[in-house]
């Protein structure tokens, strides 16, 4: 259990940082323009960006890159069907008959941006961290993408290390102090190729155009650092042209992971733990710290003096999966085969299983409340455009149900429980039982309105059989020879075909207009307990306004 710092003790540092956003988006597609396969892969539209996209699919070590130990020990850590939905089958499989799919993921990743230059606060010196690597995460059948961002840096004091986790990963700036410096984001935020050019910076420190955008829009503006990031992607609200465009799914702070390896674990204080747990910063109220707070955010399995890697803490909030160690162990920095490996791949793959699961839901969520919010029972075009939605979104939750919904991803304990604390924290299953209830709720709609149709269908049908036997009966009991028209000229007898036709076709349209009217008459009549004389009022009430 961490004990409280001396008063004197040197501050701790943190020797080396780890840091990882994974921001969850939903694709906006052109209904017009984009095909129903374009849809399913939207990536496509990447792929086609020719030398002008910087983004370029990502072929893993799975499909052709160098396999080393720790994709082994990423790959056995899942469960066999979370294997297929993050790996695909192999190439045997892809050739025997060509039936079996590939992973429904793909990757694709850019490389001009090498460092990030930040400034924390005005005044203060620019860090310089290092990009490992920029990614977009597609899923098949899914309008959701994540961006993921990984960057690193070096012996920085834990205060300093702490704010950067806080502050990057803004999307946009949270407001503006009284001396118009953006609130809780960077100072300033600066992109930097391999020759440490300036390839684009944040304009966080000007409010007005984002106080001009979401008055005319309703919608928050993006930051013009994340905007480059995400090009040729564009915001679905921004005036830049672009097929492939983007909304927000969740609260403007990215979901963040950390690994921290520093001087000495045990030094670091309870207060200090749930700064980092939480991502507070160097907030006020951060030394509040809850009595159940190890209960509900720390996983301490590996806190204590033995093992590989001692004094080893996580921490998990949901929206943030941090892990401490000490530095001076050399598996708890083992790139290959230690913590740093399984930080990088295990932990990160089921941080973002659990983040695309409830981006995913609140994405079906939104498309079904649009397509409620464009219905209009009066007009008969949006009330199949609602029925062609609903059932679309029917079709989408039985297919992310089926491909990527899933309790368990392994049955390794710490794997295992991450990813518990991780889904709880988050309240996945409760979004998912919402979002189930929803859809089966306006499926059952358009399943009632189906029967009524038919019903009313099958009502019409009754009343013009009912009234037309009247005919049918008479003129089989006078016979089909009433009017001999034999010896007719043909003329004659064709006119007459085509005047009995155009009667009889006039009478039927004429019932079946007042069929309804017709119904409730024949409902009055076959009532024993209505006079005669009601019932002839109930007739006349057929032809009357």
């Amino acid at each position: 259990m961490p004990q409280p710092a001396a008063p004197d003790a040197p501050p701790v540092t943190v020797r080396h940082l780890r840091q990882a956003l994974l921001w969850p988006l939903r694709l906006i597609h052109d209904s017009i323009a984009d095909t129903a396969e374009q849809r399913q892969v939207p990536w496509q539209v990447l792929r086609d960006g020719g030398d002008a996209c910087p983004w370029r699919e990502h072929v893993d070590e799975f499909h052709g890159g160098s396999f080393h130990q720790r994709h082994y020990n990423e790959f056995v850590s899942f469960l066999p069907y979370v294997q297929r939905f993050l790996y695909g089958e192999g190439r045997s499989q892809r050739m025997a008959g060509g039936a079996a799919q590939g992973s429904p993921m793909r990757v694709f990743r850019r490389r001009d941006l090498a460092a990030l230059r930040v400034q924390l606060h005005p005044g203060d010196a620019p860090l310089l961290l290092q990009v490992v690597h920029v990614d977009l995460y597609f899923f098949y059948g899914v309008d959701v993408v994540l961006l993921n961002v990984e960057i690193a840096a070096d012996d920085l004091p834990l205060p300093q290390a702490g704010e950067l986790m806080y502050r990057f990963g803004r999307a946009y700036p949270g407001g503006w102090d009284a001396h118009g410096q953006p609130l809780h984001c960077p100072a300033a935020v600066e992109w930097l190729d391999a020759h440490g050019q300036v390839v684009a910076r944040s304009d966080a420190g000007h409010a007005e155009p984002f106080l001009a955008h979401v008055a005319e829009h309703r919608a928050p503006r993006i930051a013009a650092h994340w905007e480059h990031v995400m090009a040729p992607l564009v915001s679905h609200h921004s005036e830049q042209p672009g097929r492939l465009r983007f909304r927000q799914i969740e609260y403007y702070r990215m979901p963040m992971m950390a690994y921290l390896a520093v001087d000495d674990p045990q030094r670091l204080t309870r207060a200090d733990y749930l700064r980092l747990g939480l991502v507070t910063g160097d907030q006020d109220g951060a030394d509040d710290v809850p009595g159940d707070f190890e209960r509900q955010f720390c996983y301490d399995r590996f806190w204590g003096d033995r093992g590989a890697a001692p004094h080893t803490r996580y921490l998990c909030s949901g929206l943030s999966l941090v892990v401490v160690g000490d530095a001076r162990s050399a598996f708890f920095r083992d790139g290959e085969r230690g913590v740093l490996a399984q930080f990088r791949h295990q932990h990160f793959l089921l941080f973002l299983i659990a983040h695309f699961q409830k981006a995913a839901l609140l994405m079906m969520s939104d498309q079904l409340a649009e397509a409620l919010m464009g219905l209009d029972v009066a007009r008969p075009e949006t009330v199949k455009r609602f029925k062609r939605q609903i059932r679309r979104n029917y079709v989408a939750f039985l297919g992310f149900t089926h491909r990527y919904w899933f309790h368990e991803v392994s049955e390794q304990a710490h794997v295992k429980a991450l990813f518990h604390l991780c889904t709880q924290h988050l309240g996945t299953d409760a979004v998912y039982a919402e979002v189930k209830e929803r859809i089966h709720d306006m499926n059952a709609y358009l399943d009632a309105d189906a029967l009524r149709r038919q019903a009313n269908t099958v009502v019409r049908l009754t009343v013009v059989t009912i009234f037309g036997l009247v005919g049918t009966i008479t003129t089989g009991l006078l016979g089909m020879n009433l009017l001999d028209q034999s010896h007719k000229p043909l003329l004659e007898r064709a006119l007459l075909f085509t005047g009995v036709l155009a009667v009889a076709t006039v009478l039927t349209l004429y019932t079946i207009a007042k069929s309804k009217r017709l119904s409730d008459f024949l409902d009055v009549a076959s009532d024993e307990r209505v006079g005669g004389l009601d019932k002839l009022r109930a007739l006349a009430a057929v032809w009357r306004r």
